[in-house]
């Protein structure tokens, strides 16, 4: 199967990419996100410019709001030339130039107080007022892209032939394109602009601890060497497990789909409990794997954390003995800007703060790392349907569909779903305008596939379907399906009204044509009776009508469309004879000018058509009227006695 490959493909990708393999995927993953981002490029980039600002902003706001407080408010020290200018002070706070320097006396130091306490309240509020926009255009962003994605894999899942969906699980694909997709959104959030903004903010602080002591910047080394031992480690089983946890939850979407399809069929089948046991037992699973992942990810995240701690801890003590000395620090003329030329409280703590900083950007970027297992997973789960080709393609230049109609020749078809299975051996039919076809057989003759091939929703292993004298192939697939109407023996319905329902994908059909459509299926009787007419809201499926009125809807639906063939799939199966009959006779005559095509094995239906074609092993056996066809004793005589409960000879007889 389809889905099932597609897993194997991606545990064995996962299984035999190392560290270096791991990058190299995640970046070219990356990358392929590239094309759904190029159309917010602008505001991405706005965006980025944004938070740069915000950041530069935060990062400066902290290091100087660090020192005010602990040297000038608390210490007393006279101000810097910058930070009197940005709290609106005059040269009296400014410290001079020269060797003996004042402090600041306890009124001044109030007043630098009192500016402080209103310019941090400023700029938290502006900050914050900003950061909420700049929160709201991201997601306004990231959903556009999201979008885009979801809007091209619905795309591609449609143009992929019915021979992918009858391999793979409808619930799969849902949860690709609903959850899988939404992984898009996240790439540049912790691929890019996240871990770039840690590296940047833990750069910057093991910069200012070098600036501080060599030591520091050595213990920041060392470190690193656990770290970098704990993630080598957990992070293929963090990419193992999130691979696992999506494919799960696939699983379970599935479940949930069937479910809720055959709600009818495990009611009346009395298997509620069998069902719960089963979706309880997929709902654990999807629950196991995603707990897997979360452990893995909090036993790095954990594990990193300590190494964070103890650096700080062992940094602290170093720096606690060389404040209490009151060395100087290494470099101190660079930092003298801020007032840390030597070991002092506030240079302990503002070291100590970038420390703790440096620690907790470190443990952030390994919890990044395993979020980009989890998207790297999502991605492929993703693109896995986009890279998918389908089957059925059209050439360069194809041939309109031939106008007016004269003939459906179907010659010497051959195809099966599963290579060494054929289901047509050779089918040949021809049918011409004016004229109504049953096509006959029993179960798995490949009748529905006969037809289907006339829609080209797969491509023949051999043989060919022309259209007057032009081959399929040349035509385009929406131009061919543009002029073939089907009703299936679903009878899929929507929850909308009864005029929506029958006009459905047909914008410009005014009221007259809906009423029109409905009276040759004989579906406007019943409809004139329902409480809103042709504005009665169905519920889902159709679920307010019966199985026969599902059905005339459906006909009528494929009549609106008024194309040069229609097929019926079964179209009075759960009609009444009166009903079939009154249906048959409208479809005839509704027929002048056009092909229509009747899979069905009620006899009363068959006798009516003007030809017939017996199918027996994916090869039409025979084609005739019903009277030829019984006249012949052959397999169509035996298939009618079969329904009639008598002997062929019996029914020829009687005919």
């Amino acid at each position: 199967m389809v889905d099932a490959a597609a897993r194997s493909g991606q545990t064995q990708s996962v299984e035999s990419s190392g560290e270096s393999g791991e990058l190299k995927e995640a970046f070219r993953l990356a990358l392929r996100c590239w094309p759904y981002y190029r159309a917010q490029a602008k505001h991405l980039a706005t965006f980025v410019l944004i938070n740069t600002i915000l950041g530069a902003c935060v990062l400066g706001a902290g290091i100087i709001g660090n020192d005010l407080i602990e040297n000038k408010i608390i210490m007393g020290e006279q101000l810097e030339p910058m930070q009197a200018t940005m709290l609106l002070l005059d040269s009296e706070y400014v410290a001079s130039t020269g060797i003996d320097e004042t402090t600041l006396s306890a009124d001044q130091r109030k007043e630098v107080r009192q500016r402080v306490i209103v310019l941090a309240g400023v700029l938290a509020v502006l900050l914050l007022s900003i950061s909420v926009c700049v929160w709201y255009y991201m997601i306004w962003i990231f959903q556009r892209v999201n979008q885009d994605l979801r809007v091209e894999m619905l795309s591609r899942v449609e143009r992929l032939s019915l021979r992918f969906h009858s391999d793979s699980k409808t619930g799969d694909a849902i949860y690709r394109i609903y959850q899988d997709s939404a992984t898009i959104v996240n790439v540049l959030l912790y691929m890019v602009i996240s871990p770039l903004r840690v590296v940047a903010w833990a750069s910057f602080g093991i910069f200012v601890l070098l600036l501080f002591s060599p030591a520091l910047g050595f213990m920041v080394m060392l470190a690193g060497i656990p770290t970098y031992a704990l993630m080598r480690y957990y992070i293929p089983k963090v990419r193992q497990a999130a691979t696992l946890s999506r494919e799960c939850n696939s699983e379970l979407t599935s479940r949930i789909q069937e479910t809720l399809a055959a709600i009818r069929v495990v009611k009346a089948s009395g298997a509620e409990t069998r069902l719960m046991e089963r979706f309880q037992n997929d709902s654990q699973k999807a629950l196991d794997a995603a707990f897997d992942m979360r452990k893995y990810i909090a036993f790095l995240t954990v594990g990193v954390a300590m190494i964070g701690l103890s650096f700080v801890f062992v940094a602290d003590y170093f720096m606690a003995v060389w404040a209490m000395r009151e060395e100087p620090t290494y470099f101190g003329g660079g930092i003298a800007l801020v007032g840390f030329a030597v070991w002092n409280l506030g240079a302990f703590k503002a070291a100590s703060l970038r420390s703790e900083e440096a620690s907790a950007q470190i443990w952030e970027l390994a919890f990044y790392w395993c979020t980009v297992q989890d998207l790297v997973a999502g991605l492929k789960r993703a693109f896995f349907l986009l890279d998918l080709e389908p089957e059925v393609v059209d050439i360069a230049d194809p041939q309109p569909f031939p106008q007016p109609l004269q003939q459906v020749l179907i010659e010497n078809l051959r195809f099966g779903y599963q290579p060494d299975r054929p289901i047509l051996r050779g089918a040949t039919l021809s049918a011409s305008s004016s004229t109504v076809t049953a096509i006959v057989g029993a179960t798995g003759s490949g009748k529905s596939t006969l037809m289907s091939m006339l829609l080209r929703l797969y491509n023949p292993d051999g043989g060919a379907v022309f259209i007057n004298d032009t081959e399929l192939s040349q035509m385009s697939t929406q131009d061919v399906r543009a002029n073939i109407s089907i009703a299936l023996q679903q009878n899929i319905l929507f929850a909308t009204s009864v005029a929506e329902n029958i006009r459905y994908g047909m914008r410009d059909v005014d009221d007259a044509q809906v009423v029109a459509a409905a009276k040759v299926a004989c579906a406007d009787e019943f409809i004139c009776t329902l409480a809103e007419g042709y504005d009665t809201e169905l519920g889902e499926r159709g679920g307010k009508l019966s199985t026969g009125q599902r059905q005339r809807i459906s006909i009528a639906r494929a009549i609106l469309r008024d194309t040069p063939i229609l097929i019926l799939d079964e179209p009075t199966a759960s009609l009444d004879a009166e009903t079939e009959r009154q249906v048959m006779t409208n479809l005839a005559a509704w027929a002048q000018s056009r092909v229509v095509f009747i899979i069905t094995h009620r006899l009363s239906t068959i006798r009516n058509a003007d030809q017939i074609a017996f199918l027996e092993d994916g090869v039409v056996k025979e084609l005739g009227t019903h009277q030829q066809l019984v006249a012949q004793q052959g397999p169509y005589a035996e298939f009618v006695a079969a329904e009639l409960g008598t002997d062929k000879k019996q029914v020829a007889h009687s005919e």
